[in-house]
């Protein structure tokens, strides 16, 4: 049986290594992250449609839809794992304007989503849900940057190491999803 072959990679993405990345491509990500959620997405895009600087720079920045739990004693965090990527869609073309680069969740995106991503040469990796507790081992430190009153929504900085992950949707317009289904639909 042949093994399908895994990618690593590292932050900050680039166009030039998003173009490299098919849509079912297994990657190994390490490097710097940010964490944000649906709270502080529409943050972010308030601040924008005010003209005000957002708290951390989004260029080149991989924005993981998590909200960790708190960090058990010994731990540097708790258990971290994906959410669902569609809750952040209304807000996620404005900070890919904004100059965001990748975002890792689950779950299919809009097809305004998917063209967004194309237009902006970036990436959209999905992680596996369930298993937050193993996720949070790829994790090697937390910096709180913004947003400290949103609790466990805070943005967050986190440095990973080999985090699994596979790209649904790629800088040339490729969705997983819809590869899967159209492969199903031949199966008939």
């Amino acid at each position: 049986m042949m093994q399908a072959s895994v990618i690593s990679l590292r932050t900050p993405l680039t166009a030039d290594v998003c173009r490299e990345l098919s849509a079912g491509d297994r990657i190994l990500l390490s490097g710097s992250v940010l964490t944000a959620r649906d709270a502080a997405h529409r943050r972010f895009v308030e601040a924008l449609r005010r003209g005000e600087p957002l708290p951390v720079s989004l260029d080149n920045e991989t924005i993981f839809y998590a909200a960790p739990t708190p960090a058990p004693p010994g731990r540097i965090i708790g258990s971290i794992g994906p959410t669902t990527s569609g809750r952040m869609d209304p807000y996620t073309p404005v900070l890919l304007e904004a100059g965001l680069r990748g975002m890792i969740g689950k779950g299919k995106r809009s097809p305004e989503i998917v063209e967004a991503v194309r237009k902006r040469q970036g990436i959209y990796f999905a992680a596996t849900g369930g298993v937050a507790a193993v996720t949070s081992r790829c994790i090697r430190s937390v910096t709180l940057l913004a947003y400290e009153d949103l609790g466990p929504e805070a943005v967050l900085r986190l440095e990973i190491a080999d985090l699994p992950l596979i790209v649904v949707n790629d800088a040339r317009g490729g969705d997983l999803y819809e590869m899967v289904l159209r492969a199903a639909r031949v199966d008939e």
